[in-house]
């Protein structure tokens, strides 16, 4: 194991590293704040003769993932990405990739969806395509970001899991931010992703025929054989990552706790907010109380057992969404919710809504949701429905 070099980099440029080392064949794109750094600076690696890849120029997002899908389809190592309104334009082609089994790896530079027009970062369009069939993780800083997409290329090609990956990194907060990131060496990420062949590649001299029409007789079954494969692929997830730990000594897991060992309460979050929860976890910890904090790194396929496992000690948990499911409340806690409601019913679990449209979630805040959702659990009766609420919203 080696250890690398450690640079300066903003998000974007370490995605770009990323998929650079991993030696892809086609980048399609089409640009979009806060996403543009990445392949800006990948056009400047081919330019410049540093990646040896094609770069195809489309019209929208929607003809870049098409471009991808194809040049998957035909046995080429592809990349993408997106944001907000672009990945809403791409959403019509994503099904197709997990549907046919194509290894298309993707970044997400989480962005507000309009209207109002927001450049900045929530979870709303990440939220919006959770039900595609990609496997989908989240990075909290910039040396995740890096990490995982090296991992999704070594994960979404692997023979037993063939489905396509995404990356979420929050938009600004890592796409435009400068930190220290461990370069890894290049010939072990090399010998760590091998050589990527599709076992079904189209192929003029041995055609082949993919997404035919399905009618009624035949397409349950399809979408039933394709939530078992891909319900299946946890194993190897974590299989890939562990491996990943054993060759550059960064360790992942689909569920990652922190000050967790004798905590009554904990707060839930995903992406790079979970860095703040923690050091509002260790003020907490300062004033006596017992609170830890889950982080779901792993969206898809979703992590129930390691979910269940890390809540099995506790009396509440704080979920934080960065979305809103109109009608409903935060997507992420109705999943919880959801996943935890045979195994935990004495589980108190509250829901609070914050940081939409890039508004900052500070260390003061996410007290507050503890504090308040102590609370909002002694004033109800016992088995009374706690609905969400949206935190530091003017009145």
């Amino acid at each position: 194991m080696t250890k690398g070099r450690l640079v300066g980099l903003e998000g974007s440029f370490a995605i770009a590293e990323a998929v650079r080392m991993a030696n892809v064949d086609v980048i399609s794109a089409y640009p979009i704040t806060p996403q543009t750094h990445i392949v800006e600076r990948l056009a400047e690696m081919i330019a410049d003769g540093v990646l040896d890849a094609e770069f195809i120029c489309v019209e929208s997002e929607h003809s870049a993932m098409s471009a991808c899908v194809g040049a998957s389809a035909a046995g080429a190592r592809v990349f993408t990405c997106s944001a907000s309104q672009g990945l809403e334009l791409m959403h019509e082609v994503l099904y197709i990739p997990s549907s046919m089994r194509l290894p298309v790896v993707a970044v997400a530079a989480n962005r507000a969806l309009s209207a109002p027009l927001s450049v900045w970062c929530d979870h709303s369009d990440a939220m919006a395509i959770r039900d595609i069939g990609w496997i989908q993780v989240f990075a909290e800083n910039n040396q995740q970001a890096l990490d995982l997409q090296v991992c999704a290329y070594r994960t979404a090609e692997d023979k037993e899991v063939l489905f396509p990956a995404m990356v979420h990194i929050d938009g600004f907060y890592l796409s435009h931010v400068i930190e220290g990131v461990m370069l890894p060496d290049e010939e072990e990420v090399a010998h760590f992703i091998p050589d990527y062949r599709h076992p079904f590649v189209l192929d003029p001299e041995n055609p082949v025929s993919m997404g035919c029409y399905g009618p009624p007789f035949i397409y349950p079954e399809a979408k039933k054989a394709q939530e078992v494969d891909f319900q299946s692929t946890k194993p190897k997830i974590q299989e890939i990552w562990n491996e990943f730990g054993e060759t550059f000594g960064r360790y992942y897991l689909p569920v990652e706790t922190y000050r967790m060992e004798d905590a009554r309460s904990a707060l839930l979050t995903m992406g790079s907010s979970g860095e703040t929860a923690m050091l509002a976890v260790d003020e907490l910890r300062r004033e006596g109380k017992e609170v830890g904090l889950i982080r779901l790194r792993l969206w898809r396929p979703f992590p129930f057992k390691e979910l269940r496992e890390a809540v099995k000690d506790l009396e509440l948990l704080v979920v934080l969404d960065r979305a809103l499911s109109f009608g409903m409340g935060g997507p992420v806690c109705s999943e919880v919710k959801s996943a935890l409601y045979d195994k935990r019913k004495d589980l108190n679990i509250v829901g609070f809504i914050a940081g939409l449209g890039g508004r900052d979630i500070t260390i003061e805040a996410f007290k507050h949701m503890v504090d308040r959702a102590r609370a909002r659990v002694k004033a109800v009766e016992p088995g009374e429905e706690i609905e969400p609420e949206m935190i530091g919203v003017r009145e």
